[in-house]
């Protein structure tokens, strides 16, 4: 019998700065460390929602609030005296920038040596050789945007005249990302994809690292909303990840969430997407109950990042990793003796930090194996430590970075 190997990305779910964080303006930030704060203190509560501390059990006992302390400080409500099932530690990404592409780009153990490109904050912001290949090989009557924004706020900003004139709405982030926002049924699903192909192949030469079609749907008088057929085209990632080995060794690949985009769809395999979290988890369990000896499955869980962070949502975001923690028995029962999991995250996304970012944080390592004792990993020095203990428990070679812990 082989063993099988997962990975789970919960999206932004960082444990508490980086040791460079002074250079992005993040020192301070901890996504869960304020998370579990401020529900501690009662900000956490909604009604309807949630209330109380952070409740998060099966996630505690895999080792997370000792992991939190690794990386500097123990959350609030988590028990220092927990004996965990797992092996726990933290992460520190050595990519520069704090990009979902590199951040699972370094996990799945690619060397990630070169800056993404960014976009100024002015406007506009894109450079005009860029808007103008883009609106004359679009076949555009111009764009609207070209700035820095909250991608729900621009909808609103520019959704009626967008719909009234069929210009496509671009914006970017702090992060290395062009977005174009376009409606459903006036501009077309297809159009819009196909639109952001373009700029996908424009952008390459200035190093961006996403192209992001953002479809949205309504009208002015009710108001617009964003879809759930967000699709991601990412700069084609390093060789020699994780992926690529267990591809070339014939091995069974199931990609669910956003992977297939974010790794490019190269050596995905099987791309499963849901509409939300539960959607991807549905997809997770079926994978599991379906994936054959020496397979490996990849998760990505967005919707703490994309619906709570960006939006500095505390008590959505809590109440959703509490959502996950309840899902999370139905996985660890269908594991078998020899498979590894592994939890983790890409970067940080504190919804109790200044503006609607990313933030530059050490993320969770939580490696449980039915039956396997129990140990402190430690800080590792780098993300892609994950991706060389994957292909070291597949029988893989060893990736281009990283060390099996």
């Amino acid at each position: 019998m082989m063993a099988r190997a997962l990975l789970i990305v919960l999206d932004s779910f960082g444990i508490g700065h980086a040791p460079d964080a002074e250079a992005y303006g993040d020192e301070g930030a901890n996504t869960l460390g304020h998370i579990a704060g401020a529900c501690q203190a009662g900000r956490g509560d909604q009604a309807g929602l949630r209330a109380g501390p952070l409740r998060l059990p099966v996630l505690e006992g895999l080792g997370l609030g000792l992991a939190a302390q690794t990386a500097g400080s123990l959350p609030a409500g988590f028990g220092a005296a927990l004996t965990p099932s797992g092996c726990y530690g933290s992460a520190i990404e050595t990519a520069p920038g704090k990009d979902t592409p590199s951040g699972h780009w370094e996990m799945a153990g690619a060397g990630v040596d070169f800056a993404f490109g960014y976009f100024p904050a002015t406007v506009p912001c894109f450079p005009a050789s860029l808007t103008e290949a883009l609106i004359l090989e679009g076949g555009l009557p111009g764009i609207l945007g070209n700035c820095h924004a909250s991608g729900t706020q621009i909808i609103e900003d520019f959704g009626a005249e967008h719909v009234r004139t069929g210009k496509p709405i671009c914006y970017t982030s702090a992060d290395s990302v062009l977005q174009i926002a376009a409606h459903e049924a006036s501009f077309g699903l297809a159009r819009l994809y196909e639109l952001c192909r373009l700029a996908r192949r424009l952008c390459d030469p200035l190093k961006v690292g996403r192209v992001i079609a953002r479809p949205f749907a309504g009208e002015a008088e009710t108001g617009f909303r964003r879809t759930a057929n967000r699709k991601d085209f990412a700069m084609p990632p390093p060789h020699g990840h994780v992926l690529d080995l267990a591809s070339a060794a014939g091995r069974a690949i199931v990609s669910i969430g956003k992977i297939g985009d974010i790794f490019a769809h190269r050596a995905t395999g099987r791309e499963l997407k849901g509409a939300d979290n539960d959607g991807n988890f549905d997809h997770l369990l079926e994978a599991v109950d379906t994936l054959p000896d020496g397979g490996l499955i990849f998760a990505n869980f967005v919707d703490f990042d994309s619906d709570y962070g960006h939006r500095r949502d505390v008590a959505g975001y809590a109440a959703a990793l509490e959502r996950f923690d309840a899902r999370l028995p139905a996985l660890l029962a269908r594991l078998k003796p020899d498979d590894l999991l592994i939890v983790t995250a890409d970067h940080g996304n504190d919804p109790t930090w200044r503006g609607s970012d990313h933030t530059r944080e050490q993320v969770p390592v939580l490696a449980f194996r039915p039956g396997t004792p129990a140990r402190a990993l430690g800080q590792r020095r780098s993300l892609a430590d994950m991706g060389a203990t994957i292909a070291r428990h597949l029988g893989l070679p060893a990736p281009q970075a990283g060390v099996a812990f």
